[in-house]
């Protein structure tokens, strides 16, 4: 594995990467390249990296694992700004820099995201027909998250509240930070929460893989483009490359379930697949080794089908 540092014109800071490598890997060749993103409030270090990024790699491909922007080992400033119109910059910057690599061949390259990454990758997919292939991994509309469970289902209240925190730091005050998660399952469950997705989020960020450029927290001031944002639109005219959207069957608060169904329902992908990890949750998917297992049993192959040398050249051919 390699750590990267990305800059690409128009930008004032680096986005720290990590690339996973193949087994044996040779510099003279050329590989196909995935682009792995993390789920909002995570890094490179965790299920991106660590759990798909290295299982890709040892797949055949090489794997290119992004910090957000204003997160984790990337620059920018102010920390901990999650801004999705960035998040997908971001990636398209990443695919800039991928194609520049004499090992990775430009014509193939497909992108993955978990959580709200998977969102992000949705958006970046629609709009981006470098990419060949598309995998999202319990992937969630985070503006639609946004405008519902995260601002209390009061979007209009929210946005007022950010204008109101906005004005006040630019005349000296404090920032404001959201903490998304409590400090442990046990003052979770004590302050009355009982949402699947948020405690199972605190235990995987708090106990199971904790890493030091994971924030798992947002700056009220900068946050109100996510409201108005939307991962999914004009997917039915304009998500056209082969997709792939896999979530567990154990619904929880943040709606990977209700968006897996909605954006396999709405994609103009003639190829797109569906795959429903029955009994295993939002982050079981993250680590556990079953459903990860089920997960990588059907995206290593869509991957290696719909990037190999054919396959994209018969995309290409169809979009002329």
């Amino acid at each position: 594995m390699e750590t990267v540092k990305i800059r690409n014109p128009g930008m004032h800071w680096d986005i720290a990467a990590n690339i996973h490598f193949p087994p044996e890997f040779q510099a003279g060749k050329q590989y196909p390249a995935i682009v792995s993103n993390h789920p909002i409030g995570s890094c490179k270090e965790q299920t991106s990296g660590n759990i798909y990024g290295a299982a890709l790699a040892k797949a055949g491909f090489v794997v290119i694992v992004p910090d957000a922007s204003y997160q984790g080992g990337s620059g920018g400033e102010p920390r901990w700004i999650e801004d999705p119109e960035q998040r997908v910059k971001d990636y398209r910057d990443v695919i800039d820099y991928a194609q520049s690599l004499p090992y990775v061949d430009p014509e193939r390259i497909g992108i993955l995201g978990i959580c709200g990454g998977g969102g992000y990758s949705i958006k970046a997919t629609i709009i981006d027909k470098r990419i060949k292939a598309l995998v999202s991994i319990t992937g969630v509309n985070f503006g639609r998250l946004m405008r519902e469970g995260f601002s209390n289902f009061d979007p209009v209240g929210a946005l007022e509240d950010m204008a109101a925190q906005r004005t006040a730091e630019n005349a000296g005050g404090d920032e404001r930070i959201n903490i998304f998660l409590p400090a442990s399952v046990e003052e979770g469950k004590a302050a009355g929460i009982n949402d699947i997705d948020v405690l199972e989020a605190t235990d995987y960020y708090r106990n199971r893989c904790p890493a030091e450029g994971s924030g798992t927290r947002m700056l009220v001031s900068h946050a109100a483009p996510a409201i108005a944002w939307d991962a999914f639109a004009f997917a039915e005219t304009l998500l056209t490359q082969p997709m792939m959207v896999i979530f567990g069957d154990k619904p929880g608060g943040f709606g990977a379930y209700r968006d897996g169904m909605e954006i396999y329902g709405r994609a103009a992908s003639t190829n797109k697949e569906l795959v429903v990890a029955e009994g295993w949750s939002h982050y079981d998917l993250y680590d556990k080794p079953e459903p990860v297992g089920l997960a990588l049993e059907k995206l290593v192959p869509f991957f290696r089908m719909h990037l190999s040398a054919t396959a994209t050249a018969r995309q290409t051919m169809a979009a002329e």
